[in-house]
């Protein structure tokens, strides 16, 4: 099967796409990326997880973690042609493109504007298309997606984060 064709990847294209709800880009592609056996940063998935993740950063005025997550986004997606399956079934070349422009746009300090995942594969789109039609997506711009992470519990986190905290005071 062709990783773009997996379920979680097909949920990633439509958050993208469909709603560009970012943080839930970066979910359902971080649990892909370890499904992998060895996984690592640089797996090519990672360069989806962190062009997400800047585009996350920048719609929320973070301009500092925009630059440096797209700048890293692009550099992983210089790696695909070590494995030039991932470039395929997509307009690979207008995604890296649109990458950079967003690079140069943060560094800028212009506004936000999306970027689009095009697909080039008939068989992909109706997968996506028949996905998009069972899920129910945040409405495009509502707090509830550009904020995400700060709309939610997030206690567990913040307690893993204490525990780190103490845990490096001992040493």
């Amino acid at each position: 099967m062709h990783p773009y064709y997996h379920p979680l990847f097909l949920k990633f294209i439509v958050y993208f796409n469909r709603n560009q709800d970012y943080f839930e880009c970066h979910e359902v592609l971080e649990d892909y990326w370890k499904t992998f056996d060895h996984f690592n940063k640089n797996h090519p998935l990672t360069a989806f997880i962190l062009l997400s993740t800047g585009l996350y950063h920048w719609r929320r005025g973070n301009m500092n973690g925009a630059t440096r997550t797209l700048v890293k986004a692009q550099s992983r997606f210089l790696l695909f042609h070590d494995n030039e399956i991932y470039k395929e079934k997509i307009d690979f070349q207008r995604l890296y493109d649109d990458t950079k422009a967003a690079i140069l746009a943060v560094k800028n300090n212009d506004s936000f504007f999306p970027v689009k995942l095009y697909i080039s594969s008939e068989q992909l789109q109706k997968l996506v298309d028949s996905l998009t039609a069972t899920m129910e997506l945040l409405p495009i711009g509502s707090d509830a997606v550009i904020h995400k992470h700060m709309l939610r519990d997030r206690s567990d986190i913040l307690q893993l984060r204490e525990e780190k905290k103490r845990g490096r005071s001992n040493y």
